[in-house]
This record gives C-alpha cells, structure tokens and sequence, in this order.
C-alpha cells in the first residue's frame, strides 16, 4: 500500500480544522453584536424621556431583539457547526449545557438556522409595518416576498429532513 493511500484519509479528516478559524471569526462577530445591543440599550435609554410616541420605542425594541435573534443565530452555528463538521465539545456534564447541542446533526442544524432566518425575517417585517413609510411599495412587496420564500424554505428543508429520517430509520430498523 502506498504512502498517499495510507496518508490521504487522515489528512482528509484533519482537514476538518481548518474550520476552526471560521468559528473562532464568527465569535468575533458576536463580540460586535454584543456591541451594537448596548450601544442600542443604552440610546434607547438615553432617549426614552424625548421619545414622540410608543411606535418608536417599539421600532428601537424590535432593533434590540433583532440583535439578538441574530446572535442566537450566529451561537447556534457557532456551537452546533463545531461540534457537527469540527470537533466534539464534550460539555454533557456542563451545568449550561444546551438540550438541543445533543440533538446536532447536520439535518436539525439546517431546519434551526431555516427557523431562525424565518423568525429574523418577521421582526424585519414587523418593522416595515410598524413604519411603512422609510420604504417603497415595492420595497415592501420584495420583503414580504422574500419573506415566504423563507418561509417555504424552511418547510421545505423540515419536509425533507422529516423523509430521509424515516428512510434512515426504515433502513436501519430492518
């Protein structure tokens, strides 16, 4: 057997590290949302005494919880993409340990980041409806549009997860 016979198949799942820094980026992101949400705290406090109306308390909320839904969505690829494509994190017996980091796969982490895109893409809309008036008709239309097409995506990724599980578990079973 030659060298690169023996050699290729390790070196092929050593690969996977190179990964790491992606995920290691993407917790510097994190540091800059975490920014941003108190950057916004604070001026939603700061401003709170001379707002005009509720409607825009609610459009600073919404930017809050928009950060936030955006974070969760970047630790849910961060945690569940490292321990899915990188390495085993090992934390079962953490007193933090997450219930859904057991449940990792490839499969659920395409229907929770689908999920999570849908949920960001509503507090987006949310926001349009609130305050129509920064955006165009057809800005509006292209938001709802793109909107559904998240939608049915992610049903869609559900769906075919949902039928290579069942086949996975036919196959399996017999």
């Amino acid at each position: 057997m030659s060298i690169t016979t023996r050699k290729l198949p390790g070196f092929i799942f050593w690969s996977r590290w190179l990964q790491a820094p992606l995920y290691i980026g993407l917790i510097v992101v994190l540091i800059v949302y975490v920014y941003e949400f108190a950057y916004g705290l604070w001026e939603l406090i700061k401003s709170t005494g001379n707002m005009a109306n509720s409607t825009n308390i609610m459009l600073q909320a919404l930017n809050l919880i928009d950060v936030v839904m955006i974070a969760n969505l970047l630790t849910m690829v961060i945690v569940g993409g490292y321990e899915t494509f990188v390495s085993r994190l090992n934390m079962q017996h953490h007193v933090d340990h997450p219930e859904w980091l057991d449940e990792v796969n490839a499969g659920t982490m395409k229907i929770k980041l689908a999920l999570a895109l849908v949920t960001i893409s509503s507090i987006h809309l949310l926001r349009t409806f609130i305050d129509p008036s920064p955006y165009s008709y057809d800005n509006i239309m292209w938001q709802v549009v793109i909107h559904i097409t998240l939608v049915l995506s992610a049903v869609a990724i559900a769906y075919t997860d949902k039928l290579m599980t069942k086949s996975h578990t036919r196959t399996h079973s017999k």
